[in-house]
């Protein structure tokens, strides 16, 4: 009978490129690949400790001179809904909720060029063609939703999340909605709805990627009460996100060797840089 041994992720680095999220910074990413048998649980476990999924790829900042960028996630059990929150609920109580298999459509494209083209038009995907689209949202290895948000009384199309189903919660990977309705808070409806999911299904945490304090753009996920950020190797509450700042840290940035070597991996997995 023959064995086969499991092969550990290999892990890398990209090469420094200025900051989506920061003017002025440069970063840098620590990757591996997601494929094999071993997906869902490597998913699973990498998730846990602040990586994020890109198609079939698992990554997270590993700037060499900045430690702004932070792992976000919503305990639901400590959320509990602000004023202006319930306002966003009433503002969308005409939207239906469909969950789908991950699998790309010609709506789904429209809406996501309308919102890239209004909102991120000099952004890393602002040249996204329907190709590449379809791969984002179809090229997973593991257990993958398509959330959409529709009008009740006429369907259009009003906004989408692909969601990642992890053991411990729901991760959303990527989001995008109708520009025209910026006064609705759509994505912030969005993240409220996901945290309804997570309660319905029994799941304790709603993963938003990264929160970056002194950016504009990550701002609104610190709105969220019961929101935590992964630092130092464990999960923290956020508390005051004023205490948080976006200055340059370039001393509490562990070498990648050792970065690496303190990544818990699934089935004890040797690790490797």
């Amino acid at each position: 009978m023959r064995h086969t041994l499991p092969i550990a992720p290999q892990f890398y680095v990209t090469a420094p490129q200025p900051c989506p999220y920061l003017a002025d910074r440069m970063e840098r990413k620590l990757f591996t690949a997601l494929q094999g048998q071993g997906a869902e649980r490597l998913n699973n476990s990498l998730s846990q400790q602040g990586f994020r999924r890109s198609q079939n790829v698992l990554y997270r900042p590993s700037c060499a001179d900045c430690s702004a960028c932070l792992s976000a996630r919503i305990d639901v059990k400590a959320f509990s809904l602000s004023r202006g929150q319930r306002r966003t609920l009433k503002r969308n109580a005409h939207l239906t909720r469909r969950a789908t298999s991950p699998w790309a459509t010609d709506e789904q494209f429209d809406l996501f060029r309308s919102y890239l083209d209004s909102r991120h038009a000099d952004g890393g995907m602002a040249d996204m063609d329907v190709f590449e689209f379809a791969a984002m949202i179809e090229e997973t290895p593991i257990r993958s939703r398509v959330i959409e948000y529709a009008d009740q009384e006429n369907g259009t199309l009003t906004a989408v999340s692909l969601t990642d189903v992890l053991d411990d919660g729901l991760s959303m990977v990527y989001s995008f909605y109708d520009p025209d309705q910026h006064r609705n808070s759509l994505g912030t409806y969005m993240i409220l709805d996901h945290i309804e999911i997570a309660r319905e299904t029994g799941l304790p945490y709603v993963y938003l990627g990264y929160w970056v304090p002194g950016s504009p753009k990550m701002g609104y996920k610190s709105r969220f009460s019961g929101l935590e950020i992964y630092r130092g190797g464990a999960w923290h509450p956020l508390d005051d996100p004023e205490a948080h700042d976006a200055a340059r840290h370039p001393l509490s940035t562990d070498p990648i060797a050792e970065q690496v070597a303190n990544i818990q991996l699934p089935d004890r997995w040797p690790t490797t840089s």
